[in-house]
């Protein structure tokens, strides 16, 4: 697949999309309607970005997510539902156009990765704080999960054991890594420090440090109604 060199921008407040991840959007506002249909007119990518938390005007955080349009439906006024499935990381460079919508230069980010020790240790302590989680009250279902972690369904009710067995099947570190922030941390800011973080041995460090505070969260009942 060839990546462009540039692509639009559309930023939210607390957004979030990861490689390899699916990403539901509903396009209204003009300059995104217009986005989307250069997009679509052309190679059917451009870049999610999270809104920089110290910035009072709009203005993205540098390093977003390079989706394509996987599937799309225009609705009769002129407003959109589409699917965006997450390819790559970025790096957001120069700002080339502003009108009608902004569009960056961007670069892709390369993973790096630690000794196979280091990664192996780390995710096995993943792992064990993932179950911890699970067996705490949280909104994600178990059976979801598990299809995400595996590619497939499987027959009966998801257990936690059956959750934390696929993810253990997850090769890919980056991804796996990936896959446990998008689920189980709900804090945006969060997410986008796993997200901007190349190193997979650095990125899985960042997930322990911030799955251990979500135990602890769950376990005072911070996370209950």
């Amino acid at each position: 697949m060839l990546i462009p060199d540039r692509a639009g921008v559309m930023i939210l407040g607390e957004a979030s999309l990861f490689p390899q991840a699916m990403l539901p959007l509903f396009i209204f506002e003009p300059r995104y309607r217009a986005m989307l249909s250069d997009s679509l007119e052309s190679h059917r990518m451009f870049c999610l970005a999270m809104q920089r938390p110290d910035a009072k005007r709009e203005s993205p955080c540098h390093v977003a997510t390079l989706g394509l349009v996987r599937a799309c439906v225009r609705n009769d006024n002129g407003t959109s539902n589409l699917v965006l499935h997450g390819l790559l990381r970025v790096q957001l460079g120069k700002i080339v156009q502003t009108r009608p919508y902004r569009k960056h230069l961007i670069t892709p980010l390369v993973e790096t990765s630690g000794s196979e020790q280091e990664l192996g240790s780390l995710v096995t302590r993943t792992l064990d704080l993932v179950d911890a989680r699970l067996r705490q009250d949280q909104p994600v279902p178990l059976e979801l999960i598990r299809q995400l972690a595996s590619g497939s369904s499987a027959g009966g009710d998801a257990q936690v054991e059956d959750c934390v067995r696929a993810l253990k099947h997850i090769g890919d570190v980056g991804r796996f890594t990936d896959l446990i922030a998008t689920l189980l941390l709900p804090n945006p800011l969060a997410r986008q420090v796993i997200l901007q973080t190349v190193d997979t041995g650095e990125r899985l460090r960042h997930l322990v440090a911030f799955l251990a505070a979500e135990v602890a969260r769950g376990a005072r009942g911070e996370d209950k109604p």
